[in-house]
């Protein structure tokens, strides 16, 4: 099997603590698949028949409100996986996918990575930590959603994107190609014009820098203490 497999699979968290040989095992039971931006990966209510891992690429995952409007509820990038809720309840997709950029996906199917958690603990165990770190953000993101005035909704986003697609260094954080203004708007429930205004504020401010598409947290612990 290819090196590059087992290392794509080691940086998958629910994947980090096993060996070559049982990455090697896990990688002949997945298949990639290539998708253009735009696609739909997976649609709401469909049945779920595959955990995803993504290989490269960014996806994020979206409802759409009774007007019609769509709400991004989490953005997705390398290393990270979805799908994992219908697999083991057996129920329907709760939200669409969609991939932001062209990406790669490892699929593993449903019976195959149910087999997984019963044989390997360690991988229901990681599971299980990320599911509970899930459900924090969900919270969090409720609070901001209901409590928070615009600036705090739209650091709220901010912070989400830093600890799902961020490059931690030294304190600081680097957000490549950063989503548009108006998918951050679909995530903090405001306008994409209050989301400009938000930005520009942290831009004054000393707290966040934007060079093209990508953005800067110049202090990421006192930016979320200010802001959580």
């Amino acid at each position: 099997m290819a090196s590059d497999e087992i290392g794509f699979l080691r940086n998958v968290p629910i994947f980090a603590e096993l060996e070559d040989k049982d990455l090697q095992r896990i990688a002949k039971l997945g298949t990639r698949q290539k998708y253009k931006k735009g696609n739909i990966v997976v649609l709401e209510q469909e049945s779920g028949a595959a955990l995803f891992v993504i290989v490269a690429g960014k996806v994020k995952v979206v409802r759409m409100d009774e007007d019609g409007k769509e709400v991004i509820l989490s953005m997705f990038g390398p290393g990270e996986f979805f799908g994992e809720m219908s697999l083991l309840d057996g129920m329907a997709r709760s939200a669409s996918v969609v991939a932001t950029v062209k990406a790669e996906l490892f699929m593993i199917h449903r019976r195959d990575f149910l087999e997984l958690l019963h044989e390997y603990p360690s991988v229901a165990i990681a599971l299980l930590a990320e599911l509970a770190m899930r459900l924090r953000k969900a919270d969090m993101q409720i609070k901001s959603l209901s409590l928070k005035d615009a600036a705090g909704r739209v650091a709220n986003v901010l912070l989400m994107l830093a600890d799902d697609l961020g490059v931690f260094r030294k304190g600081k954080v680097e957000i490549e190609d950063l989503p548009l203004q108006q998918d951050i708007a679909n995530m903090a429930g405001t306008s994409r014009e209050t989301v400009s205004r938000m930005l520009h504020q942290f831009i004054r401010d000393g707290q966040v820098q934007l060079k093209g598409n990508k953005l800067f947290i110049n202090d990421f612990e006192g930016f979320r203490k200010q802001h959580l």
